[in-house]
Parts: structure tokens; C-alpha cells; sequence
């Protein structure tokens, strides 16, 4: 799965932890790929390297681990840029692994 693309739909959501405070759950039914994945592409403590998409915006973050599954970060970037917030369903395609250097 490390590599492959991820493919999800969910709804943003709030959570006082780290900034940006809003996040995306990842779906139940992809949690066990990315617990397997992480197991050679996580750099400790759990978090998940990967490059995701929304929208037409890129961004490079970490998988944050939360009750069994991973919450994806939706920095504010991408929230300005795609004109999203709390309660709003989007589309991540997402990929595991640190972005590409260039």
C-alpha cells in the first residue's frame, strides 16, 4: 500500500489537539492498509508520513493516530484554498510516503 493511492470521502471535523485543529477521519475500512504501510514508511510515535490532495491542493502532513484509527490534518492552507471548514464532506486522494524531493 506504501506508494499506492488512498481514495476517501469524510467529513471535516474539529479536534483541540495539535494545530490546525481540523481533520478528516480516515475510514474504518482503510485503517488496517495503513496500520500495515506504517509499519515501514512511519518515522515513530505512530504518525504517518503522506501527500494528500483535496481539491486541486497538494500538501505533505502526517497521519495522526486517534482511538484505534488515524485522523488526516487538514492545515489551513488547504482550508483557505479549497474553501473548506468544519461539517464540510471532501475528497482526499492520498498517497503514503514523504513527499517526493525535487
Amino acid at each position: 500500500m506504501a506508494g499506492d493511492p488512498v481514495l476517501f470521502n469524510a467529513a471535516i471535523i474539529e479536534w483541540r489537539g495539535p494545530a490546525p485543529f481540523l481533520f478528516a477521519a480516515i475510514p474504518d475500512d482503510l485503517v488496517a492498509e495503513i496500520r500495515y504501510a506504517a509499519l515501514s514508511e512511519s518515522y515513530g510515535w505512530g504518525v504517518v508520513p503522506v501527500v494528500a490532495t483535496v481539491g486541486t491542493t497538494e500538501f505533505a502532513t502526517s497521519l495522526f493516530p486517534r482511538d484505534g484509527g488515524y485522523l488526516l490534518p487538514v492545515k489551513v492552507a488547504v482550508q483557505r484554498a479549497e474553501g473548506v471548514g468544519v461539517g464540510d464532506r471532501i475528497d482526499v486522494h492520498m498517497r503514503i510516503g514523504r513527499a517526493k524531493r525535487q
